[in-house]
């Protein structure tokens, strides 16, 4: 979930059916290790476990995959240890940013990712100086195609959601607690409802700053881009909002 705007939805759909999709099974792997290290391998036990299922399934993940990765994390197959990160700071236009990790070696990832900021002309802010303007949220994306709106709504709010918003006939999204989260993945699943996205503990800015320079635009862009070509970093976190036409323009960048 890379903000709560036209771009960011348009970046899910993409983002599951292009070259990147390799990645985003890689990073999912890695949450899955730790989780299931935390609180083991069955889902029915861990709450952090299932969300994260689901949100494999959203992305088509292969189960095979997802044994594996469960399976290494229990210290069935090999041992993991990796260590959660989190930076902050500024992007072009004052645009915020916060960038969450899993590492081996935290002060790698930490010199690699300010290596990152340096190249695009910014550095790390304090710890709380962004996310302060953020809320923790689950957030579902279905595209507008695979079902009625009604159909969602009805669903989505009888399982416990906060919002269903209709982004201009291209998708509904679905915001919700993270605690909520799980019973509408079932929900939807069960209904034959298919998902382009699911987060169950994304980030939502509170407020946005709307970019109409493409120029700002496609540097925030970019920047994003280096962030989440890095290895150890799981999710990238923004407040920049774009019209249509812009967003148009960056996405087809991606």
């Amino acid at each position: 979930m890379s903000g709560h705007s036209k771009w960011a939805t348009i970046k899910h759909k993409k983002g599951a059916a292009d070259a990147k999709r390799g990645r985003i099974f890689s990073r999912l792997a890695k949450e899955i290790m730790v989780v299931a290290k935390q609180g083991g391998g069955d889902p029915n036990s861990n709450a952090a476990l299932r969300n994260l299922l689901a949100k494999a399934k959203s992305v088509n993940m292969p189960n095979d995959n997802i044994d594996r990765a469960i399976k290494k994390g229990t210290g069935e197959a090999g041992s993991v240890n990796y260590e959660e990160v989190s930076y902050e700071g500024y992007a072009a236009g004052g645009i915020g940013l916060i960038v969450k990790g899993l590492t081996d070696n935290k002060n790698r990832a930490a010199a690699e990712i300010r290596n990152i900021f340096k190249k695009n002309g910014s550095d790390f802010a304090s710890i709380g100086a962004v996310s302060r303007n953020f809320e923790r949220k689950g957030q579902i994306i279905i595209d507008a195609e695979a079902a009625e709106e009604d159909q969602v709504m009805e669903i989505a709010l009888e399982s416990g959601a906060d919002d269903v918003i209709n982004n201009d006939g291209e998708n509904f999204e679905i915001l919700c607690e993270p605690s909520a989260f799980s019973d509408i993945c079932d929900a939807l699943e069960k209904a034959g409802i298919p998902t382009i996205s699911a987060e169950a503990n994304g980030l939502l800015p509170m407020t946005t700053v709307n970019v109409t320079d493409l120029d700002v635009a496609k540097a925030v862009n970019k920047f994003v881009n280096m962030l989440e070509d890095y290895d150890d970093v799981q999710d990238v976190y923004h407040n920049m909002d774009v019209d249509d036409s812009i967003a148009e323009q960056l996405a087809e960048e991606e």
